[in-house]
């Protein structure tokens, strides 16, 4: 198993705490990295409180310009009950972003991506896709 794919299974353990209290948000889970080491973790809060993202860079002590992100879903790119974690992580730029899964959620469906990619934020899509998908596709929202 890569190394990457680890800290994906990771962040994919992390997203579990999230439930029941994230409910109707999706539960997503983050792990950041730095120099191969997990430095920090987060899950999306209670509805109006912190995103998957937000909540692990709240406890970073690290710059996140060293370091790498593992989170299981796009990280959303609309203003909701909280601001948008694609524009703080495009604003922010971390080394690294490696995402699950796409949001097929309507308002977002590549637009956290498309934001990122703007900002001239790397990111990896799809490792630990069967994995993520697994637990996540029951709790997301489409079309």
């Amino acid at each position: 198993m890569s190394e990457k794919l680890e800290f994906m299974l990771l962040a994919l353990e992390s997203s579990r705490r999230a439930l029941p209290l994230c409910r109707p948000n999706p539960p997503v889970g983050c792990v950041i990295v730095h120099k191969g080491k997990v430095v920090s973790k987060g899950f999306t809060q209670s509805p109006g409180h912190h995103h998957a993202e937000i909540d692990a860079m709240s406890k970073l002590t690290l710059p996140i310009g060293e370091c790498e992100i593992f989170v299981t879903l796009e990280p959303c790119s609309f203003q909701g009950r909280t601001p948008s974690c694609a524009l703080t992580l495009a604003e922010l730029k971390p080394q690294h972003i490696y995402i699950a899964i796409e949001d097929p959620h309507p308002r977002n469906r590549g637009e956290g991506l498309r934001i990122l990619k703007n900002a001239g934020v790397g990111y990896t899509l799809g490792i630990g896709k069967k994995e993520v998908e697994d637990f996540l596709l029951s709790y997301l929202i489409r079309s």
